[in-house]
């Protein structure tokens, strides 16, 4: 495929998935955090099917199949249950933020296991954006040790989930660049996902999933742009400008919570929103970090 091109369908999953965290909250709230994501990734499975079809077994090594789907399930379970178990809408939102701690990480990670050049630019960038989340999880007094501690303590599991799963998916993103050899494994990804997420209904207690027409179409929307969301993100990935598709991701945080904030009215605070951009411009600095100078 076209790197140009590839790197267009990357684009576009960016801002699909900028819509992810209004949506899957907003869906727990019907179904339980459990149910709702299995519901989810179930539906974005069978779009997978339909769209990118079932991946051919014979172009995956035996090891990027196995530390590919162990990555990609673990990140997606960190990502819906935080949310989906975050203590209230606002919070959810505030989770979402700590998980986009994620494009700085994989910076990080490609210069650690890629090879990949950085100056140093990359550490003020990763400590801004670590700045940033401090900043919003302080709540209204922007950074306060206390009242982050307090915000954390409130929801200890959704933010360990949050904060785990940022360093799950830069690593996912750093192992299918190395060692997919091209082979898009998105659609087992997913369904194995979804399966998971039903064992873990069937032998847990959840609470009854309420099936109303906001729910559900909520749920079609949020299928939709999770299952085209990462069909688009692994092609560009795997034949795109990685550089620049990390470098785009970056602003993901504003537009997510400007669009999460609109799907659950649910007001930001200024400090939430000086905070986003931290995240944003520390991201940044890491990607500008990897920028070769040209040669006049």
């Amino acid at each position: 495929m076209n790197k140009k091109r590839a790197t267009l369908i990357g684009l576009l999953a960016v801002l699909l998935w900028s819509t992810m965290v209004g949506f899957i909250r907003a869906v727990s709230e019907g179904l339980g955090p459990v149910g709702g994501a299995a519901m989810i990734y179930t539906l974005s499975g069978l779009l997978l099917i339909i769209t990118v079809g079932f991946p051919d077994w014979r172009k995956f090594s035996p090891g990027y199949l196995i530390a590919g789907s162990v990555l990609f399930v673990s990140y997606e379970l960190c990502l819906a249950l935080s949310l989906g178990f975050a203590a209230s809408r606002q919070q959810a939102i505030e989770v979402g933020m700590v998980n986009y701690l994620w494009p700085s990480l994989t910076i990080m990670c490609a210069i650690l296991f890629t090879g990949q050049k950085a100056n140093g630019w990359i550490i003020p960038g990763l400590l801004l954006a670590i700045l940033g989340v401090s900043w919003v999880l302080g709540g209204d007094s922007g950074l306060n040790i206390d009242s982050i501690k307090q915000n954390i303590i409130s929801s200890p599991l959704s933010y360990g989930l949050a904060f785990v799963g940022a360093f799950i998916w830069a690593i996912y993103c750093t192992v299918t660049t190395k060692y997919a050899n091209g082979a898009n494994g998105i659609t087992l990804f997913v369904l194995l996902t979804a399966a998971t997420l039903w064992v873990k209904f069937a032998l847990t207690s959840q609470p009854d999933m309420v099936f109303t027409l906001p729910v559900v179409v909520k749920l079609l929307m949020t299928a939709t742009a999770l299952g085209l969301g990462y069909a688009a993100w692994n092609i560009g990935i795997l034949h795109g400008n990685v550089t620049l598709l990390a470098a785009a991701s970056y602003f993901t945080p504003v537009l997510s919570s400007a669009l999460a904030a609109v799907v659950l009215s649910a007001p930001l605070s200024f400090s939430f929103w000086q905070g986003a951009l931290m995240v944003c411009a520390g991201s940044l600095l890491c990607w500008w970090s990897t920028r070769t100078p040209r040669k006049a």
